[in-house]
């Protein structure tokens, strides 16, 4: 059956991922959670905390089916009685600001037996200070990923990225975006299967790049000032995650997993009321960058 091809490449792919991350952090490692759905399913949540790099990052893995929950009923691609829904997310913070957050979701969901299925998933940056060259080289990465599979993916989900890691409040971005994908299935000529193939390759992509930036700035001093600054934009993160993260409300309305949910969440963040960084100084120029449609690979 498909489904189970689908949910053994995530399974597989997570514990791909925490080896990468162990290795480079040199320090911590993931701790397993173990964990079952009331109403079908279960997953596994691994956790790592207080790293030489890492502060606080999830390794998530689920397989969760059973009855529509009615919370999804109001949605015409949920018109079922039965789901079916496996994946990956995660999610890091750093200890040193120069290194940036970094989130991953891939994902497949099925209803009818199986008669309807689709896949999802995005890849996206918050850097705490955006530095150009690691903006492009995360997006070249991307685009190199896309390329191979279809030259209409990149410009495609690019876009959609920009416009989903939004906070509308703010009129600005989460960080320098990425790539964001949502029912893919067998329109437009493609099959189930070369969608399966794509959203593997995002699956890799994930590990080698964070890695790079891992080992490249985790060497870099900071200050206090640097830290605090950190601190405000992982309150940004918070924000996007709590009132518009698809991924987030589908797990509150199935009945997630709270822990496993809220792991996206930093150790420590800030909200300093009405924060004007000083004009010209970085945290402003990182301000300045927090639009849609930069074109980092141009």
């Amino acid at each position: 059956m498909f489904r189970n091809e689908v949910t053994q490449f995530f399974q597989n792919l997570q514990m791909e991922i925490c080896q990468s991350l162990e290795e480079a952090d040199g320090k911590a490692t993931f701790q397993a959670d173990e964990w079952q759905r009331e109403g079908g399913g279960g997953g596994v949540s691994r956790i790592l905390q207080n790293g030489n790099v890492i502060e606080k990052g999830g390794v998530n893995f689920s397989a969760v089916e059973g009855a529509m929950p009615e919370a999804l009923r109001q949605n015409p691609d949920f018109q079922s009685e039965e789901f079916y829904a496996t994946g990956v997310s995660i999610v890091l913070h750093p200890h040193n600001p120069h290194v940036p957050i970094i989130h991953m979701n891939v994902r497949y969901f099925e209803t009818d037996g199986g008669k309807r299925a689709w896949f999802g998933g995005g890849i996206d940056l918050t850097p705490h200070y955006i530095v150009a060259e690691d903006a492009q080289f995360f997006h070249q990465s991307l685009k190199n990923t896309c390329d191979r599979h279809n030259p209409s993916y990149y410009p495609a989900f690019k876009k959609w990225a920009d416009d989903y890691f939004f906070i509308k409040h703010r009129q600005e971005t989460r960080g320098v975006g990425g790539i964001f994908f949502d029912r893919l299935h067998t329109q437009d000529g493609f099959t189930m299967q070369q969608r399966f193939d794509f959203v593997q390759s995002v699956g890799k992509t994930f590990a080698p790049v964070y890695t790079h930036f891992m080992h490249k700035n985790k060497g870099l001093a900071y200050t206090d000032q640097e830290k605090q600054w950190q601190y405000v934009r992982r309150g940004r993160y918070v924000e996007f995650n709590l009132v518009y993260d698809a991924g987030t409300k589908f797990g509150l309305e199935t009945a997630g997993r709270i822990e496993s949910i809220l792991m996206s969440l930093p150790p420590q963040a800030s909200w300093v009321y009405n924060f004007q960084p000083t004009e010209g100084s970085r945290e402003a120029q990182t301000l300045q960058q927090l639009v849609k449609g930069i074109d980092w690979v141009c």
